[in-house]
């Protein structure tokens, strides 16, 4: 434990690092992936079931917490972590994902962005400060600055207008941040997939100076191998005693390659959401419980996996509960992938540390392309 944000970088294999941050309330192990609690919670899951999976670290969203209940009413209430009773360390997204998809319902100019509620179409506005001031309400141990994220494929003075925006908006949330003891600001490096303009945003808040650097604005549109173009060019840019945080991201290759690229920090709602919708991610690959060839199996999803979940029930039970769109079909299902994403994590981990990054991931590659098990014969 410590007083102030601190990160160590331990080991690295290639350009694959093994690492650690410190924060007043506790740990968080590098390469990390948090889970997504958009509203305060992490869809169909205890907190301490998420804890059960491994992550020491989820995330929250300043827009929507912002819409409700409302930043001051959870600082009366104690602040984020007691309103969800979750005592690890919170991320909170600044609010610039929702600049881009919400981009039907907002108006931006310099000063920040106003947003027409998705839920009631009251007016709301969120400037750099006030991004930040909502972020310090919930008490959040990790604070994004606000950026404008803009949709992939864009032309080329569109991603400049927003990068320069996006470095005048990182200067304010700085100044608004002021060094609050205790919490870490992080920048958001923009420019699509332009590596010119990912250099210019990178070196400008470089200067402004930051406790740690993500790459936003991707896993947006563009196809994996542009979304690892921009990395391998992005990544050595940054400084290596930061943490680099990759956001939105992703599904379990996604999460390989980028680690591979220099990236320790992952974030997305995939695992939670494919669960809900009947996909469980195991060593096998993406098994998708609502095929009609799994409802008679009496074997467990994966019976060699260390967790016991999905070891406890059938595949005929899993097929039942989806089908008949039962909710703990999707709470099983939600921790089973966090759990599997976690174990990917751990996995990688121990890889670089014992400098088998390359071999690990070609070993999970391997169980992925094998695929599931053979269907049971039903004759």
């Amino acid at each position: 434990m410590t007083e102030n944000f601190q990160f160590t970088l331990s080991t690295t294999d290639g350009m694959a690092r093994r690492g650690k941050m410190d924060t007043p309330r506790g740990e968080i192990r590098t390469p990390a992936f948090m889970p997504v609690g958009t509203a305060g919670t992490v869809k169909a899951m205890y907190p301490e079931q998420v804890r059960e999976t491994g992550a020491d670290i989820v995330l929250g969203n300043t827009y929507h917490l912002m819409l409700r209940p409302g930043a001051e009413r959870v600082a009366r209430l104690g602040g984020l972590h007691q309103f969800m009773d979750w005592q690890r360390p919170i991320l909170t997204d600044s609010g610039g994902f929702q600049v881009m998809s919400l981009a039907k319902l907002r108006k931006l100019d310099e000063n920040g962005v106003t947003f027409k509620s998705h839920i009631d179409g009251s007016s709301h506005s969120l400037t750099p400060e006030r991004s930040i001031e909502i972020q310090k309400l919930l008490d959040s141990d990790i604070i994004m600055q606000l950026d404008e994220c803009v949709s992939l494929p864009a032309e080329y003075a569109e991603l400049e207008r927003a990068v320069e925006l996006s470095i005048r908006w990182a200067e304010r949330s700085k100044k608004a941040f002021d060094n609050a003891k205790g919490r870490a600001l992080f920048g958001i490096v923009q420019g699509g997939d332009n590596a010119e303009l990912r250099a210019r945003s990178a070196a400008g808040l470089i200067d402004i100076g930051f406790d740690g650097y993500a790459v936003g604005g991707l896993a947006v549109g563009e196809p994996q191998e542009v979304m690892f173009r921009v990395l391998d060019e992005t990544t050595p840019q940054l400084p290596a005693d930061k943490p680099r945080y990759l956001m939105g991201v992703g599904k379990p290759d996604d999460l390989l390659g980028a680690v591979g690229r220099g990236i320790d920090m992952f974030d997305c709602v995939h695992p939670t959401r494919a669960g809900r919708h009947g996909h469980a991610y195991t060593r096998f690959g993406v098994v998708n419980l609502k095929n009609a060839r799994h409802k008679d199996d009496h074997r467990p999803l994966d019976e060699a996996s260390p967790n016991p979940t999905a070891r406890r029930f059938s595949r005929a039970y899993l097929h039942h509960l989806v089908r008949c769109e039962e909710m703990l079909g999707a709470m099983i299902l939600s921790q089973i992938n966090l759990s599997y994403y976690q174990e990917l994590m751990a996995g990688m981990r121990n890889a670089i540390e014992n400098a088998t990054f390359v071999q690990y991931c070609a070993e999970v590659r391997e169980g992925w392309a094998k695929g599931d098990l053979p269907a049971l014969d039903q004759g």
